[in-house]
C-alpha cells in the first residue's frame, strides 16, 4: 500500500517517520519531494582497473566536492545526496524516483530502493543529459514513494550506509562464496 499525503503527515507527526530538516511542502500527494544537498562526487574516466572486492583508494575514480550549484558535464555520472536526513520505520520501504521535470531535461537515475529501518541522507547516482546541466542546492529533485509492507521487517536495515551524511562512496563488494 502506497502512503498518501494524509498517511505521510500522520507518520511524521507521530515521529515514526523522521525528516530533518522538515518542511511541510515536501509532503506531496503520494510521496515526499526531497531536495538536493551540496555534496557531489563525479565519476572519472581512469585507465586503472578498479577491483570492487579490494579497493582502498577511490581518488583515481571520483572527484568530490561541495557546491551551492553544480554543472553536470554531458553524459557524466555523479553521486549526489539529499538535503534531508530521513529515518524509516521497519514497516515502510521507499522507492526513489527522479522528479518529472528533471527527467524531462534528460537526467537519469537507476532504480533505487530504500530499505525499512534505513536512516541517513540518500546518496543517488545520476547520469547527466547530452548537454551541460546546472543544478542548485535545495532543488526538489527526488520523489520518494513510501509503501507499507504486509508485516514489519524482521531485520531492519543496519548496513554500512546507515547514518550516512553527504555523499558516501561505494563500499567493497563481498567475494562470492
Amino acid at each position: 500500500m502506497i502512503l498518501s499525503d494524509f498517511d505521510l503527515r500522520n507518520y511524521i507527526s507521530s515521529g515514526r517517520l523522521y525528516i530533518e530538516p522538515y518542511d511541510p511542502s515536501v509532503v506531496r500527494e503520494n510521496g515526499l519531494d526531497l531536495r538536493l544537498g551540496s555534496g557531489y562526487c563525479e565519476l572519472l574516466e581512469a585507465d586503472v582497473v578498479l577491483d570492487p572486492y579490494s579497493h582502498t583508494d577511490l581518488s583515481s575514480f571520483y572527484k568530490c566536492g561541495e557546491a551551492m550549484e553544480i554543472i553536470l558535464k554531458p553524459w557524466g555520472r555523479y553521486l549526489l545526496h539529499t538535503l534531508e536526513y530521513i529515518r524509516l520505520p521497519p514497516e515502510l520501504v521507499g522507492f526513489a524516483e527522479l522528479r518529472s521535470t528533471l527527467a524531462r531535461l534528460g537526467l537519469l537515475i537507476p532504480p533505487t530502493i530504500i530499505d525499512g529501518g534505513f536512516e541517513g541522507e540518500l546518496t543517488i547516482e545520476v547520469q547527466a543529459p547530452p548537454f551541460p546541466l546546472k543544478l542548485r542546492h535545495g532543488t526538489r529533485f527526488l520523489h520518494l514513494i513510501l509503501s507499507k509492507v504486509s508485516t514489519p521487517i524482521e531485520r531492519p536495515y543496519r548496513g554500512e550506509y546507515q547514518g550516512q551524511r553527504g555523499v558516501r562512496l561505494p563500499k567493497k563488494l563481498e567475494l562470492p562464496h
